[in-house]
């Protein structure tokens, strides 16, 4: 479900609200690896698929934690559109926490909440929203995550 907003005084109105979730996205072992060429973390409980099988906790390889936190970008426009502003950019992450592991072949999605909305002065307008991922068949969560966004109005 994706929501529209217009401008700051409906981002406003969303503060306490829980958008999503959003559809589910499988977590291949391909994105992991590619995940792994690009930051240079090869870590063999993201790459070694038989090691993982055979000395990891998880039984599997699992996605790196900053690949699920990077993945919350693609879940972005999938639940919330916005409208009214010159420009949107990405001002950071408050507290980012992993509770639980991505298993490679799992699907995952996210749910966003709006925790507040202020005024940053020159027409910037701050906006701190908290991101849950889970996973599929997991009662905790993935990762749980504070973005904060800055937009022009």
């Amino acid at each position: 479900m994706t929501i529209t907003v217009n401008g700051i005084d409906q981002l406003k109105s969303l503060i306490g609200q829980t958008i999503g979730p959003s559809d589910w996205r499988e977590v291949t072992q391909d994105d992991i690896d590619r995940f792994a060429d690009i930051t240079g973390d090869h870590q063999w409980i993201h790459v070694d698929v038989e090691r993982a099988e055979a000395e990891s906790p998880f039984g599997t390889t699992v996605a790196h934690g900053n690949l699920t936190l990077s993945m919350i970008d693609g879940f972005r426009r999938s639940l919330m559109e916005s409208t009214g502003f010159k420009i949107g950019v990405n001002y950071g992450w408050n507290r980012v926490r992993f509770p639980a592991p991505v298993p490679s072949g799992s699907r995952i999605r996210a749910s966003v909440e709006a925790l507040s909305v202020d005024d940053v002065g020159g027409g910037w307008h701050q906006i701190v929203q908290k991101w849950t991922v889970e996973v599929e068949g997991s009662e905790k969560p993935v990762c749980v995550a504070e973005s904060v966004g800055r937009v022009l109005a």
